[in-house]
């Protein structure tokens, strides 16, 4: 990868929060921002939250369906 485009994609990671820098001299560190990062490991709890009911209640649809069908 090179050069401008590892720039490029931390340049986006910080505009989204998930990286902070510091200029050292010549040189500029990142790291990660914890912050950010918890608002993604949130964003993914609440998403398989919702995913994982809407499966739930399709699978219990189901079997009330053919319980409805062997019942008929």
């Amino acid at each position: 990868m090179s050069r401008p485009a590892v720039s490029q994609h931390l340049r986006v990671l910080k505009e989204v929060g998930l990286v902070a820098d510091e200029k050292v001299g010549n040189r500029r560190l990142y790291r990660l921002n914890p912050a950010g990062v918890q608002e993604v490991h949130a964003y993914f709890d609440r998403f398989w939250d919702l995913a994982l009911a809407a499966f739930e209640g399709a699978v219990e649809g189901t079997e009330q369906e053919v319980k409805r069908r062997e019942g008929a």
